[in-house]
C-alpha cells in the first residue's frame, strides 16, 4: 500500500506540471518523424525500405531512458521542498519508497512508449508478431524502464545538485543511445565500435524489440535470454538503489 501511495503521490505531480511529460517526449517524436524520414531515403534497403519501423525500438528505448533520467530529478525538486526528508523519516518501508519512485518512471515510459506505437502506425508500421508481440514489447520495455529507473535513482542521490545529475545523465543516455543498433544495422558496424556496440545490453533489448515489430514469428530463446539478462539488471540497479537511500538515512 505504501508503495502505491508513493507512485500515486509521483503521478500526482508528473500531470500537474505536464510540461515534465512533453519535454521526454518530444526529442523522440523529433527523431521518429523528422530522422527516420530524412535518413530512410538512404536506408532504403533496411526493413524492406520502411525505416521509422527499423529505429522505432531505439527510439522507445530513448523516450524509457529520458523518463527514467526525469524520474531521478525529482528527488532534487523533492529535497528542494523538503518532502523528501519527510519520506525518510515516515514510518515507511525503504523498499517501498524506492519502489515507488521507480514504478512512477516505468508507468510513464510504457505510457510515452504505447504514444509512440500508436503514432508509428500512421507512419505504416505494423507489429508483424501481433498482439502477443506487443506484449511482450511491451515485458521488454518495463524491464529496460525499471532497469533505467533504479540505475538513475541511484545516481541522483550520489550527486550534490540537478546541475549535475543532468550532464551525466545526459552523458550516460547518449552514450548508451549511440553504441547501439538504434539507428544502424550491426552489419554496418566493425571494429572497436562493434565491440563495443555488442557489448551494451540495450543493443540486445533493441534488437529484440526489432524482431518482434518486424518479424512474423517470435525468437523465444533469444527473447528469454535478453529478458533473463535484464531481470539481473534491474534486481542489481534496485539494490543499487536502496544501498543509496540508506546512506541518506544513516546521514
Amino acid at each position: 500500500m505504501d508503495t502505491i501511495n508513493i507512485l500515486w503521490r509521483n503521478m500526482k505531480w508528473r500531470f500537474q506540471n505536464p510540461i515534465s511529460i512533453l519535454l521526454t517526449i518530444i526529442q523522440p517524436l523529433i527523431w521518429l518523424a523528422l530522422y527516420s524520414a530524412m535518413a530512410g531515403q538512404s536506408m532504403r534497403n533496411v526493413s524492406g525500405g520502411n525505416y521509422t519501423a527499423f529505429i522505432l525500438p531505439g527510439i522507445m528505448v530513448l523516450v524509457a531512458m529520458a523518463c527514467c533520467s526525469s524520474g531521478g530529478y525529482l528527488n532534487f525538486i523533492m529535497k528542494t521542498k523538503g518532502s523528501f526528508y519527510r519520506i525518510l523519516i515516515a514510518p515507511v518501508k525503504r523498499s517501498s519508497i524506492v519502489l515507488g519512485q521507480l514504478l512512477e518512471a516505468v508507468l510513464l515510459s510504457l505510457i510515452e512508449a504505447g504514444i509512440l506505437l500508436v503514432l508509428s502506425m500512421t507512419m505504416s508500421v505494423r507489429i508483424a508478431s501481433g498482439f502477443a508481440g506487443l506484449l511482450l514489447i511491451l515485458l521488454l520495455v518495463f524491464l529496460a524502464a525499471f532497469f533505467m529507473s533504479g540505475l538513475s535513482y541511484a545516481i541522483s542521490l550520489c550527486l550534490p545538485n540537478e546541475a549535475i545529475y543532468e550532464t551525466i545523465m545526459n552523458l550516460i543516455v547518449l552514450s548508451i543511445f549511440f553504441t547501439s543498433t538504434a539507428l544502424f544495422p550491426m552489419d554496418g558496424i566493425s571494429g572497436g565500435l562493434k565491440i563495443a556496440v555488442m557489448i551494451n545490453p540495450f543493443t540486445h533489448i533493441i534488437n529484440s524489440l526489432r524482431s518482434l515489430i518486424l518479424g512474423s514469428s517470435v525468437d523465444w530463446q533469444n527473447l528469454l535470454l535478453v529478458a533473463a539478462l535484464f531481470i539481473c539488471l534491474c534486481l542489481g540497479s534496485f539494490a543499487l538503489a536502496m544501498w543509496r537511500i540508506k546512506k541518506e538515512t544513516d546521514n
